[in-house]
């Protein structure tokens, strides 16, 4: 039923572009939450205490559900491992890992999209060094 409705709002016909109000919230939150776990629309944010909780991590990523991981409360030893599983993981499955922040990473299955970037600090600075020495 929910399925249905959605496929009506999203269909490709002119007519049923937008669906209308009643059939917006028509659809419970529980409801869509469950159709979200199915198709795989979930951000999920982890933040790992210790390399154990990345197979955890990589079992979000085949669910197709996108995952921000912060890394700030594990050694660096252990970030560095984490990061390496899940790297062979991303690949695996055709997604991307990008670094959004200090040890946050932004780790995506192959159903989405990344558009922009962010850039480090110490990057723009580094690059704005090389600029004075040419």
């Amino acid at each position: 039923m929910v399925l249905n409705k959605l496929k009506k709002m999203f269909s490709d016909d002119e007519d049923n572009l937008m669906g209308t109000e009643d059939e917006y919230y028509s659809v419970s939150e529980d409801e869509a939450l469950k159709e979200a776990d199915k198709t795989g629309n979930k951000m999920i944010l982890m933040e790992p205490r210790a390399y154990s909780e990345s197979q955890q991590i990589a079992d979000h990523l085949k669910n197709r559900n996108s995952v921000v991981v912060n890394l700030k409360r594990v050694t660096s030893a252990q970030a560095k491992r984490i990061i390496d599983f899940l790297s062979g993981c991303i690949y695996s499955i055709g997604g991307k890992m990008q670094k959004i922040g200090v040890g946050i990473y932004l780790c995506t299955p192959k159903n989405v999209n990344i558009q922009g970037k962010i850039s480090d600090d110490a990057e723009k600075t580094k690059n704005e060094e090389t600029e004075i020495e040419w």
